[in-house]
């Protein structure tokens, strides 16, 4: 039923948008027919096609997935890649979360934490396959002596990554070029489309990400292989049972992998699937320990709020109708406090763990009263959910307001920067 609005108003904008003449309470706009072909402008096409590499550069070619299973093929592998790159479009800041989540676990080296994490290292019981074993599972083992250390150099791990300096340099070469050609236009006083807006919120968001991953090896097909050389056989694995069962109904199953997956890029626990189990793979979105989670939700609470103040840009973009330009305002807002709820209360918790002993003294014999404390807690908590169900709101109206938009764009907006007005003249 969420979606019920958005169809309705898609269907009433484009049959608005067909006809011949608009009221007076439209703003003048271009229909998408009358786009210029002339050289010194850029025509739909080129504006998509710019946005879309650009996206492509901040989803496809920027995200490290972890290593795939040894019984996984390539469709289910590119089915996973998909579903995080879709993810990667309508919340960045979810890549951002699980980046530095990833970042701050990666002990050891920096290649060999995120190797490690990742998969890296599964571990062989008489010539079978067991389980990917996580770095405390390895060194556990080593130190009883149950497998010998994997000996695995830093340029190895460097040999099986699929990244480079080459292909990270253009990947963000083209992220740059298209920030340059919104601030050029910007300088100019020409207008930009909401897509453009979206594309620059996903590319700043992916550049943090894309920092944070820089070390990490990018698209390893094949985990190292540890022998188990002891007597007993070990009793349990992390990644041995799966969170969910692949006999559980199948709305059940699905809503239960949407809901577990955003815990998992949240940081709030891993979700392991049987499919996980039977592949011996780590989990698509897992892959980290449990270090610095207070300041890994921080990052991703303002991460929110940065993505939705850049949405920000197109508030007084010139939209057919006023009541779009609203939506946006309000949508805008939306997104950029939502967040902005988690990000104080968890400064207010970490406010509260670092208080001097002094200050920690004087409300020692302050006894509050357990009412208090649940009906508090059900307050904040509640309110978190709302909060949740605005941004996820806001969000759903920014991108059909953004698809709407195309149907009729500002005067101006095909006009290419004038590059010649940035040489200093004598």
């Amino acid at each position: 039923m969420i979606f019920l609005p958005y169809a309705v108003l898609l269907y009433s904008s484009f049959t608005r948008a067909s006809l011949s003449s608009l009221n007076c309470t439209c703003i003048h706009t271009l229909d998408v027919s009358d786009s210029p072909s002339s050289s010194d402008t850029r025509s739909l096409l080129a504006i998509i096609w710019s946005c879309a590499a650009t996206l492509f550069a901040c989803t496809w070619t920027a995200i490290h997935p972890n290593i795939p299973g040894i019984k996984e093929g390539k469709v289910a592998i590119t089915f996973h890649r998909l579903f995080i790159m879709v993810i990667a479009l309508v919340a960045p800041e979810l890549m951002i979360t699980w980046a530095a989540r990833q970042f701050f676990s990666a002990q050891w080296t920096v290649a060999h934490g995120y190797f490690a994490w990742m998969g890296g290292f599964i571990l062989y019981v008489n010539d079978k396959p067991r389980g990917t074993l996580t770095p405390y599972e390895l060194m556990k083992f080593v130190r009883e002596g149950s497998i010998d250390m994997p000996i695995i150099t830093k340029a190895e791990i460097e040999d099986r990554s699929k990244g480079d300096g080459l292909s990270k340099g253009i990947a963000i070469l083209q992220l740059v070029w298209f920030v340059i050609q919104l601030v050029a236009r910007y300088v100019q006083h020409l207008p930009i489309t909401l897509l453009e807006i979206d594309t620059l919120a996903v590319a700043v968001l992916t550049c943090i990400a894309y920092g944070l991953w820089w070390k990490k090896p990018k698209d390893v097909g094949y985990p190292c292989i540890v022998h188990w050389k002891a007597t007993g056989l070990p009793s349990y694995l992390a990644y041995d049972n799966a969170d969910i069962s692949s006999s559980d109904g199948c709305c059940s199953r699905y809503f239960n992998h949407i809901r577990y997956s955003l815990s998992s890029l949240l940081g709030e626990s891993v979700f392991i699937s049987s499919h996980d189990v039977h592949s011996r793979r780590v989990p698509s979105l897992g892959g980290y320990g449990e270090y610095h989670g207070m300041i890994v939700t921080l990052i991703g609470c303002f991460s929110g709020i940065v993505f939705g103040g850049i949405h920000c840009l197109g508030w007084n973009f010139l939209f057919q109708r006023h009541a779009e330009q609203i939506l946006w305002r309000a949508a805008s807002l939306g997104m950029a406090l939502a967040p902005l709820y988690g990000f104080l209360l968890l400064v207010l918790v970490v406010s509260l763990e670092i208080l001097p002993s002094r200050c920690q003294r004087l409300f020692a014999g302050i006894k509050i009263p357990d009412l208090l404390i649940g009906i508090l807690a059900c307050f904040f908590l509640g309110f978190g959910c709302i909060s949740g169900l605005i941004y996820i709101y806001a969000r759903i109206t920014l991108v059909v307001l953004m698809i709407l938009s195309l149907r009729s764009l500002p005067p101006g907006v095909y006009d290419i920067v004038a590059w010649t007005k940035f040489i200093p003249h004598l």
